[in-house]
């Protein structure tokens, strides 16, 4: 078998087995959920789960991260799209505002704090992450005051998003995040940045 074949098939054993998981997982809750339904759900062996992700927690770890990737290349190619209009912030936290709502049974998947003991102390770490990226992509200064502006900004963010995943309907989503954005308006120095508010 060639190389490429492997590596085809591999990815396709990956993807099937994310695509499993989120169902089970949307299901039944993390804690609920088990190795032999995700098996069931993927068709694929045991072997193959702990192979590629090392058992459910890497699994759950591993659709976290498939969100956050969808999150933040949502999130740049809007703000790239606006480049120069002092709207980069602006854009990308919409952006990221209607990835919650369309991701929303996902979105909820992850704020239910129902994962892997790991998970937590990987969202807080992503969460820094974001802090530090927004205050070098916002240009503001390295001072005590932009400090707790980019943490108030990122943590409304995250608040936010949470928000819109919890909507019950399209309109009731495009209030929110309209409302969301009107108030992040007033926060955002003129200096163009990226958003990245954690889940």
């Amino acid at each position: 078998m060639t190389t490429s074949r492997r590596w085809g098939r591999s990815s396709e054993t990956r993807d099937t087995l994310l695509r499993a998981a989120r169902e089970v997982f949307l299901a039944k809750g993390y804690a609920e959920a088990t190795v032999a339904d995700l098996v069931e759900a993927s068709g694929i062996s045991v072997g193959s789960l702990y192979h590629h992700f090392g058992g459910k927690p890497g699994l759950f770890l591993a659709l976290w991260e498939q969100f956050m990737r969808d999150q933040e290349e949502r999130t740049h190619r809007a703000a790239k799209a606006t480049e120069g209009t002092g709207e980069r912030f602006l854009a990308g936290a919409r952006a990221y505002l209607e990835g919650s709502w369309e991701q929303r049974e996902v979105a909820r998947l992850f704020l239910e704090n129902d994962g892997p003991a790991e998970f937590t102390t990987l969202r807080r770490q992503r969460g820094w992450d974001w802090i530090g990226g927004n205050k070098r992509l916002l240009g503001l200064a390295d001072t005590r005051e932009s400090h707790v502006l980019v943490v108030l900004l990122t943590t409304m963010m995250g608040e936010a998003g949470r928000e819109v995943a919890a909507c019950e309907s399209d309109e009731e989503a495009k209030v929110t995040i309209d409302e969301v954005i009107r108030l992040v308006r007033r926060l955002v120095p003129t200096a163009e940045g990226v958003p990245a508010p954690p889940t």
